[in-house]
């Protein structure tokens, strides 16, 4: 059986060494988004050779990570579902890439049903596009930008730091009280997992930056490096009634930190109209496709 264990901060070197090797674009093959949602998905992780397994356990339900690494993945994935069965459970991926379906599909020839998750499929930039703005189709969130700085011109943008971390706590209790966090079972979690971040910031070696107008924060956003090529945002938030935040602190964000990225994941929308809405505004230049693969022998209706 796999000695599965919950994530830790001891955990971050070797996870992350494993994710690199992988390389993916996907959110969920990062470390701080491992540990931030940890305990919104009742995560556990193994390590078996130089592969990472990660196992999520909700209602009485186990499903798994396709597992990032290297080598001959088809004993790994042997063990994963070995464990499934001990543990009663249907084998079921939580998470599989486009390029993993290929992957399934010829080592288990028609063994897996596959499931499209659209609403958690990432959203993928062009980095210079959201650090320029620049073209017709942008134009309105230029606009948005001028506003605010029109609107406050006191405003500065600032880069997180052990002084000015509060102030951005202070702001996500705000926004929360303002949004009805606590009734909203997707806002309740993801505050878990935003609070997570702020209070973890520094030992997770993230990248923020805040936007202050008026002497207050309005904006804040945290990222880090996901792959060879990409940035991936974890957190952006910022007052609706305070026009121009989120235009402002997009751009600044980009601007501070992923000038050596071709890509910038701003991840999925969780299926959430408005969320979708507003990222697609930006262009997105490709989507990571996901799909939940279950093992037909055990589960052949639907995920």
């Amino acid at each position: 059986m796999i000695d599965f264990k919950e994530i830790s901060l001891a955990d971050k070197d070797w996870m992350q060494e494993l994710f690199g090797k992988a390389n993916y674009n996907s959110e969920e093959y990062n470390f701080t988004f491992s540990f931030i949602w940890r305990g919104i998905f009742n995560s556990r992780v193994a390590r078996m050779n130089d592969y990472l397994l990660y196992k999520s356990i909700r209602h009485d339900t186990a499903s798994y990570l396709y597992p990032p690494g290297c080598g001959d993945v088809k004993p790994v994935i042997d063990a994963l579902m070995e464990d499934a069965r001990q543990n009663g459970h249907t084998f079921k991926f939580h998470t599989v890439l486009a390029e993993q379906v290929k992957v399934l599909e010829t080592l288990y020839p028609g063994k897996f049903e596959f499931f499209s998750l659209d609403n958690y499929f990432d959203y993928v930039y062009d980095a210079q596009s959201l650090i320029t703005l620049a073209g017709k189709k942008l134009h309105g969130k230029r606009n948005h930008i001028n506003r605010f700085i029109a609107d406050n011109p006191d405003w500065s943008y600032e880069p997180i730091t052990p002084d000015n971390l509060p102030d951005c706590v202070a702001m996500s209790r705000e926004w929360c009280m303002r949004h009805g966090c606590s009734e909203e079972p997707h806002l309740r979690d993801e505050t878990r997992a935003v609070h997570q971040a702020l209070d973890h910031y520094f030992s997770l070696d993230m990248q923020g930056g805040l936007i202050r107008a008026g002497g207050r924060v309005v904006a804040f956003s945290m990222g880090e490096r996901l792959n060879s090529d990409t940035y991936l945002v974890h957190i952006e938030k910022a007052f609706s009634d305070v026009q121009g935040a989120y235009a402002i602190i997009n751009q600044k964000f980009a601007e501070t930190n992923c000038q050596d990225y071709l890509y910038i994941n701003r991840e999925d929308d969780s299926g959430q109209e408005g969320l979708r809405k507003a990222k697609l505004s930006y262009r997105p230049v490709m989507m990571v496709e996901k799909y939940a693969a279950i093992l037909k022998e055990d589960y052949p209706e639907n995920p």
